[in-house]
């Protein structure tokens, strides 16, 4: 009977011992919750306020001809620098370079639809009549006033849909040599493909924006593509039913 009980006690012990490294396990697990979502937390606010940072140059851009050019350059570099930090830190968050491009083309995307009213009302530009209007406006006034570069353009389809802006300098990789090996395919400054998107959906215009050669990555220029998807003819022909 006493090996029995002393058995007995011997389980329950077991048991109770289980039972606490149960609770101290979910206590852990539960703690490792709650430090990614404050840290999920901190990484929108960091990229809140990255946004807004950029959101804050791109806008003090167009009203630049009253500044100091040394405060200009300074504020520049300052941009590049905040924006080079930002996707060093999306490359260790995400492995994959698809979903780091698809992050900037968000990112990209969220201001675009905002700086297209500081562009209209700075620019004081007339409404395009089609899409070589509207790639020439892009480059040669939206570029200028937010970069301080001038892309040359050039048309890439017969049905005048397709556009590309060519620029010998990128004002983003000021201080970025080359990319990693391990990140080949990253698009370093997919930022300003979801910037053009997002600032021509809101004129109403839809369009497919890409990188198609990158001087980080080897190429000669970099280059950026424009796809127009609905043509104006199509346009009225609808208004017109």
């Amino acid at each position: 009977m006493q090996r029995i009980g002393g058995a007995s006690a011997a389980l329950q012990t077991a048991a109770n011992t289980s039972h606490a490294e149960d609770i101290r396990a979910e206590r852990r697990k539960e703690k490792r919750k709650r430090i990614e979502r404050r840290l999920c937390c901190l990484r929108k606010k960091r990229y809140k306020l990255t946004i807004k940072y950029i959101r804050i140059y791109t806008s003090s851009m167009s009203r630049s001809p009253g500044r100091k050019q040394e405060n200009h350059k300074i504020s520049r570099e300052l941009f590049v620098l905040t924006y080079g930090a930002l996707v060093a830190q999306l490359c260790k968050e995400y492995e994959k370079d698809e979903d780091v491009n698809a992050c900037l083309d968000r990112m990209g995307y969220s201001i675009g639809i905002r700086l297209i009213d500081d562009f209209l009302a700075r620019s004081a530009v007339k409404k395009c009549r089609s899409y070589s209007e509207t790639a020439d406006m892009i480059a040669q006034v939206a570029f200028k006033m937010y970069l301080g570069v001038t892309p040359s353009v050039s048309c890439n389809s017969v049905t005048g849909n397709e556009f590309s802006l060519i620029l010998d300098k990128n004002p983003l990789v000021d201080f970025v040599e080359e990319l990693p090996a391990e990140r080949a395919s990253l698009c370093y400054c997919n930022l300003l493909c979801g910037v053009i998107r997002g600032a021509l959906e809101m004129v109403h215009l839809a369009a497919e924006v890409s990188f198609l050669q990158d001087r980080l990555k080897g190429d000669a220029v970099t280059e950026i593509g424009i796809t127009f998807l609905r043509k104006p003819e199509d346009r009225r022909h609808r208004r017109n039913k």
